[in-house]
């Protein structure tokens, strides 16, 4: 019943994560007709930036408080900002009632790894891990392993899927579904984990370093407003951008100063010694920026360009939800088997880049069963990533570091896809700015004649650009797995 619940919350949070990209059209067209689309980028990053910000004190608070009350937590306030996001009434009200939604959500994904691992965890483990900073990796190994990779699996395809079930339910129930859908199956889980969920108890409480997890929030929101704003509603020498750049700067440098100061770090810098954890963090963060621009602006290429419904743009994600969950399945039993992990992590980012550098060859009329086939592709890339990189994390990190490591790796896949949602959306807006006939995008439908038909080819050319960008994220992160040892063990420190 535990990994029931797990899963569900998984598929909960994933969902909403992504679930709005097929149906900001029908948003904005009630919302903001007119300048809705140049804000779809931040509808799409409140949500992101909201979990990135609250990641770095769920590992602290399961440890403190215990995961199950930590996991309750965080599930009611994703229940709560599912509600207020289906009453939104204004484009500002709906973007900020994600973030909190987002809050939430956040937690789900990272609380639910470490309950995962303590229902499959033998009950002394903890405690043997605390005294001797090592875990018994046999059975709890093992299973853990498989508990992670289901749910990576399961991640993954809820990334695909998310689209599909938003367009569905936007184009025959009205896009607020899209949010309140959440709450009789959210209200489900709650009662079950209050009910039904048994874990360890915390007998030790522990200092949670509230300083560092603000001055975290703090980076990433400046560093995501700077990639928003910059050169677009304000000048890059604005006094605004340059003091968010200082902000950025100086936010950072304290977040290192307290990570290496604090006695209890919430995302110690000793981890970033071991190469493996290192490039590990930096390829999750690159694939979450590639996989969530790539899956927002196909969808919106799709209904702009190509006149596709929401629900019908939705269908052109279930090649990349197949192939992510069937080559998930099989590299998490071949990895078991003794494969190594650094061969489907470069495998993965390769099979990613030449998808994305496919969709960058996107025309007004490409078949419209080759942007099948790059999802086909690009689902075959990500789902090597999306549960291995968490286990290599997994496996690296100190016994005694296991939460702090999950939710590290977690945080980086969270800041990637919200920067990649914004400086995406920033590429685009300008990129059409630059090339269409003038006017928002939001307003194509609008235009006749030759007016639109530059637009269409303005908007496409530019959704080219993002995509280009997607691949040369994804590049970086091949040339990283390359990086990777060979064989990846646990750390005895």
């Amino acid at each position: 019943m535990g990994f029931v619940l797990c899963i569900t919350a998984i598929l909960l949070a994933v969902l909403d994560s992504n679930i709005v990209s097929s149906a900001t059209v029908p948003i904005v067209r009630d919302l903001d007709p007119v300048h809705g689309v140049d804000r779809i980028a931040w509808l799409i990053a409140s949500y992101q930036l909201a979990a990135t910000a609250a990641l770095p004190l769920y590992g602290k608070l399961c440890d403190s408080l215990g995961s199950k009350n930590v996991f309750i937590g965080a599930l009611a306030t994703f229940l709560a900002g599912s509600a207020v996001c289906g009453m939104a009434q204004s484009m500002g009200g709906l973007i900020a009632a994600r973030a909190l939604q987002g809050i939430g959500g956040g937690g789900l994904m990272s609380v639910t790894m470490v309950v995962l691992r303590e229902l499959t965890a033998p009950p002394k483990a903890d405690a043997e891990a605390d005294a001797s900073g090592k875990a018994d990796r046999g059975e709890k190994g093992e299973k853990g392993e498989k508990g992670g990779n289901i749910g990576g699996v399961i991640a993954g395809a809820g990334m695909a899927l998310g689209p599909w079930i938003g367009g569905t339910l936007s184009d025959h129930a009205g896009w607020r579904w899209i949010f309140y859908v959440n709450l009789p199956v959210g209200i489900a889980v709650l009662l079950a984990a209050i009910i039904l969920l048994r874990l360890p108890t915390r007998t030790t409480r522990r200092r949670i370093d509230f300083l560092g997890a603000g001055l975290a929030a703090a980076f990433s929101t400046a560093l995501l407003l700077v990639t928003e704003w910059g050169g677009q509603q304000y000048a890059w020498s604005s006094p605004l951008i340059a003091g968010l750049l200082a902000t950025t700067v100086v936010s950072l440098g304290l977040f290192l100063w307290r990570q290496a100061t604090a006695a209890e770090p919430i995302l110690p810098l000793s981890l970033f010694t071991v190469r493996a954890m290192r490039n590990g963090f930096a390829i999750q963060g690159l694939v979450g920026a590639a996989m969530m621009g790539s899956i927002v602006y196909v969808m919106i290429y799709l209904q702009v360009v190509r006149g596709v419904a929401a629900s019908s743009a939705g269908l052109f994600l279930i090649p990349m939800a197949v192939g992510m969950a069937v080559v998930g399945l099989v590299s998490g039993r071949l990895v078991a088997a003794g494969w190594s992990q650094k061969t489907f992590v470069v495998s993965g980012t390769a099979m990613a880049s030449a998808a994305l550098g496919l969709l960058a060859t996107l025309t007004t009329d490409t078949g419209l069963w080759t942007v099948r086939g790059a999802m086909l592709l690009m689902g075959l890339g990500f789902g090597q990533l999306v549960g291995q990189l968490i286990q290599l994390v997994q496996d690296t990190a100190p016994a005694h570091q296991l939460g702090v490591a999950t939710t590290g790796v977690r945080f980086f896949q969270t800041l990637g896809s919200a920067l990649g949602a914004a400086v995406f959306g920033t590429v685009l807006s300008r990129v059409y700015a630059s090339r269409g006939p003038g006017g928002p995008a939001g307003g194509i439908s609008e235009l006749t004649g030759a007016a639109h038909r530059q637009a269409l080819h303005a908007f496409t050319s530019s959704a080219d650009v993002v995509f280009c960008c997607a691949t040369g994220v994804m590049i970086v992160a091949v040339f990283l797995a390359t990086r990777l040892p060979g064989a990846v063990r646990a750390q005895e420190t």
